[in-house]
């Protein structure tokens, strides 16, 4: 259920009020009781997505996900540096 804004023509009392959709506009004004009340044209309220899922990539086609792919798999290989090998061996004494 949306949140209508109003405002009186008559007294310029401004409120906000919870209602349907379906609803009639309200038209009796709650602070001088005059027929003067007016909806108003309001920008809607902000949109905020909490929790996994809403990244933008989570949403990306099957083609951009495979050229992704394929880039971080090229850019892997030619980083990739051999790894120093240990001149001591792999041997390792422990005491008990």
């Amino acid at each position: 259920m949306p949140t209508y804004e109003y405002q009186c023509d008559a007294c310029d009392h401004k409120f906000e009020e919870f209602q349907s959709i379906s609803a009639d506009p309200l038209t009796k004004c709650p602070e001088c009781k005059k027929k003067k009340l007016r909806r108003l044209f309001s920008t809607g309220g902000g949109l905020l997505f909490k929790g996994s899922g809403f990244y933008i990539t989570d949403y990306r086609s099957d083609s951009y996900k495979k050229s992704a792919e394929k880039g971080s798999k090229s850019s892997d290989s030619s980083s990739s540096k051999p790894a120093k090998s240990d001149s001591k061996g792999s041997s390792s004494s422990s005491s008990s």
